[in-house]
């Protein structure tokens, strides 16, 4: 079985402008592509797991997404970072009846990603900037459940929910070897 990093993108991985979905509006944040190859270097598989509502709600195409996707991948490439998997919901339900399976906090992304590449949930994390993160790695019953300060603030009181929270992915290599 894989142990695995579940990452949230927007916030986590590049900074959150609001509906990211043009190379123009990509920035990675600092140090998060060498947290990455650490992350990759201490034997993780690195999945993303993101809600992409803004195609539900027509400000972007799935295509402008895709595309998107495959330059980011062949930006981490070039610095040797291979994400192994990524995982997105596009849906926008407005009315809460009409739930769908995969939107986060609902656990669906990531269990379609422990079948598909034998994880282990028990030896995994996922780190994301809300609180709709750690609940869906809850809910998948991921081992640790992180927040990081570099994307969506959050208020002090939803801090107890996460294992930890640190203020951005560079410090999640350094709070694994603390914590494993």
């Amino acid at each position: 079985m894989n142990k695995v990093v579940f990452l949230d993108r927007d916030g986590v991985i590049n900074h959150d402008r609001g509906y990211v979905s043009c190379i123009d509006d990509f920035v990675f944040i600092d140090g998060a592509v060498e947290a990455c190859r650490q992350l990759k270097d201490m034997g993780y598989l690195l999945i993303i797991i993101t809600n992409q509502s803004g195609i539900g709600r027509g400000y972007y195409t799935e295509s402008d997404y895709l595309h998107l996707t495959s330059w980011m991948e062949q930006q981490l490439n070039q610095y040797d970072v291979q994400i192994d998997g990524i995982y997105y919901c596009p849906h926008y339900v407005q009315d809460a009846s009409l739930k769908c399976a995969c939107r986060k906090p609902e656990p669906g992304m990531l269990l379609k990603a422990q079948v598909d590449f034998d994880v282990d949930m028990s030896a995994s994390l996922m780190i994301g900037d809300k609180l709709t993160d750690v609940f869906a790695a809850r809910n998948a019953q991921v081992r640790h459940a992180l927040l990081v300060r570099s994307g969506q603030s959050f208020v002090p009181e939803d801090e107890h929910h996460a294992d930890a929270v640190l203020n951005s992915l560079s410090d999640l290599p350094d709070w694994i070897r603390v914590n494993s």
